[in-house]
């Protein structure tokens, strides 16, 4: 039923196959301490990978839920963990209902949560959805393309002024109404639908990196910005993680794996209340909102990729590894 091959800290050859390699892969082992015959929950499966080896861990008899808004990524994760039976159940739903979906798969209390807020190498080279500034396929971006509007109508109605906003606020974008101009003018002239002509269009309008800086495509920040955009990533983060920790139980982990400053900001601030309890004033000589503490640390705060990993898989560079134990319910 197992795949053992997949316990070793190196990557498999069924991660290889698949072209994504699941990061921090030990570090997330470590921080949920999966146990044979816990229910794990990872909520945003992706490739699959790190379910890959949770399920490793909790053989013989542990179970996994796992989560994806990206129909495309149910389908790969299906095929790759058809070997564990019953021991896998997967759904398609974003995680912001956590929750839900827990309950009704009878998943609590749930032993672990793993949220890894990044994309997956399968998303990057979806043509398709033009994740990538490389790709030539319509500029969607959505996980979820049932759901909401593409990143090419945000380009197309969005003014200077919005455009602007919003590569700054989720992209923090230094450039952005300098781009933003770029992009209003470039769609006078014709519709811009690819992800490559909206690359094509940033990086003729960005400045030039200053001599010795490390080479980044200057439309990152903004496919960044789009992307968290239309999938709305920034409000369903909060509400993912108190549904997380409302689905563990006592002594159960949560672990959350984010790649930009404001991902990592909501997840620091999140754990901090958390382990704080008490949100009566600082005036206030006594606790009279009577809300205790729900979660303590796991380990150093954050954890980061090594460079050995960073040297295998570059994608992992950005990584920041956050976790958590859940207290008495």
């Amino acid at each position: 039923m197992s795949l053992q091959g997949a316990q070793g800290p190196l990557p498999t050859a069924v991660e290889m196959e698949e072209g994504h390699l699941p990061v921090m892969v030990e570090e997330v082992l470590e921080s949920l301490a999966p146990a044979p015959g816990s229910f794990q929950i990872d909520a945003t499966v992706g490739g699959g990978g790190h379910s890959l080896r949770v399920l490793g861990a909790t053989n013989p008899d542990g179970r996994l839920l796992g989560l994806d808004a990206d129909r495309a990524a149910i389908a790969r994760t299906a095929r790759r963990l058809e070997g564990f039976g019953d021991r896998v159940t997967l759904r398609q739903t974003n995680f912001e209902h956590l929750a839900d979906a827990a309950a009704e798969a009878g998943f609590v209390p749930a032993g672990g949560v793993l949220l890894d807020l990044g994309l997956s190498s399968n998303q990057l080279a979806d043509d398709e959805r033009a994740f990538s500034f490389r790709s030539n396929g319509p500029l969607d971006m959505r996980f979820d393309t049932s759901r909401g509007v593409p990143a090419s109508a945000l380009i197309a109605e969005l003014d200077e002024q919005q455009l602007t906003t919003l590569f700054r606020q989720f992209g923090e974008e230094p450039h952005a109404r300098r781009i933003a101009r770029a992009i209003v003018a470039a769609r006078a002239r014709e519709p811009i639908e690819t992800g490559a002509q909206l690359a094509a269009v940033v990086a003729a309008a960005a400045p030039a990196p200053l001599r010795g800086r490390r080479r980044v495509h200057p439309a990152t920040r903004v496919f960044q910005a789009l992307r968290i955009a239309v999938n709305k990533e920034l409000e369903t983060l909060p509400k993912a993680l108190e549904a997380a920790v409302d689905v563990l139980g006592e002594g159960g982990r949560l672990a959350i794996i984010s790649y930009h400053s404001l991902e990592d900001r909501i997840v620091k601030r999140f754990i901090a209340a958390e382990r704080r309890g008490c949100t009566c004033p600082p005036e206030f000589p006594v606790c009279v909102c009577g809300r205790l503490p729900r979660l303590a640390l796991v380990g150093p705060q954050p954890r980061r990729p090594t460079q050995e990993e960073i040297e295998r898989n570059p994608r992992s560079r950005s990584a920041l590894l956050r976790a958590a134990l859940k207290l008495a319910a």
